[in-house]
């Protein structure tokens, strides 16, 4: 399954900025983003560009999963950065404000034309009402692989206070997005957290997203990474309780019970499909070394 593919922290990297795509190198993100978009200063937007393909076709960064941000359509960068990256070798163009289907399918053409293989996919930014209310057949579309939250657009356009606690003024349009996510069965990642030396909010709200059911979180500073890694992994009480699950259905299944317990709890057919998907997220972490 594609979506059990790790990728509980995913950090955004400045591509004008040669040293800190050198240590993206020694980084344990799970993906990094190259940004060519909001991390790069419009008079470094050509000279970014290279830099982002260089590292994405450089085979240096393990089993890292590399993407590059493509500037808007509606910028005069857009166009050319989704023609690089088609032969950079990234797994994905990360496009923001995608508002819908009909986006999807100029960037998805753009792509073709410069000869993207299929396997490039595109990771959809949801930062606008346009996008909440399409988010549904922005999902579907069959080229997006991931959604990725853009929280702090969402909240400038929608007139929310950023920093709300808890943030309980997103929470429905997060939920809806996540809705629309399972529903086409992709991946979708929470957004940035903007502090980044508040790590203890920072772990709060990476608990509020796993909770609420994100792949993972995107991120701002490497500072980050470890934590969001930690949330987003089963620990060893639960790969152990899922095997235990597991084992005693199955038991139960040979000897033809109608009703099994472990620790004292019923456990049925949902149960089990979770166990599995716990100790398959497990293996996929252990395999990433």
């Amino acid at each position: 399954m594609s979506d059990l593919r790790p990728r509980r922290s995913v950090l955004y990297m400045p591509a004008a900025n040669e040293r800190a795509l050198e240590k993206a190198k020694t980084i344990a993100a799970d993906a990094i983003i190259f940004d060519l978009e909001d991390a790069v200063a419009p008079d470094a937007k050509e000279s970014a560009r290279p830099n982002a393909v260089a590292a994405a076709s450089s085979g240096e960064y393990g089993n890292r999963e590399l993407t590059i941000r493509c500037n808007g359509l509606d910028t005069p960068w857009g166009a050319d950065d989704l023609r690089a990256a088609a032969g950079s070798g990234a797994s994905a163009v990360v496009v923001p404000k995608v508002g819908s289907v009909a986006y999807l399918d100029e960037i998805s053409a753009i792509l073709d034309g410069a000869g993207a293989p299929e396997s490039l996919t595109i990771w959809a930014m949801i930062e606008t009402p346009t996008a909440i209310f399409d988010v549904r057949a922005i999902a579907a579309h069959p080229r997006v692989a991931v959604l990725v939250m853009g929280t702090n657009d969402l909240a400038r356009e929608i007139r929310s206070r950023l920093g709300a606690a808890d943030r309980h003024p997103l929470v429905p349009h997060l939920a809806t997005a996540l809705l629309a996510a399972r529903e086409a069965g992709k991946v979708i990642l929470d957004g940035v957290y903007n502090d980044v030396k508040d790590l203890d909010g920072f772990r709060t709200e990476c608990v509020q997203g796993m909770e609420l059911g994100f792949d993972g979180k995107t991120l701002i500073h490497p500072g980050q990474v470890d934590i969001t890694n930690e949330v987003w992994a089963p620990t060893e009480a639960e790969v152990e309780h899922a095997r235990k699950v597991i084992a005693a259905f199955d038991e139960g299944l040979r000897e033809g019970k109608g009703v099994v317990t472990v620790d004292g709890r019923m456990i049925e057919n949902l149960h089990v499909a979770n166990a599995q998907r716990v100790i398959a997220v497990a293996d996929a972490i252990a395999a990433l070394g």
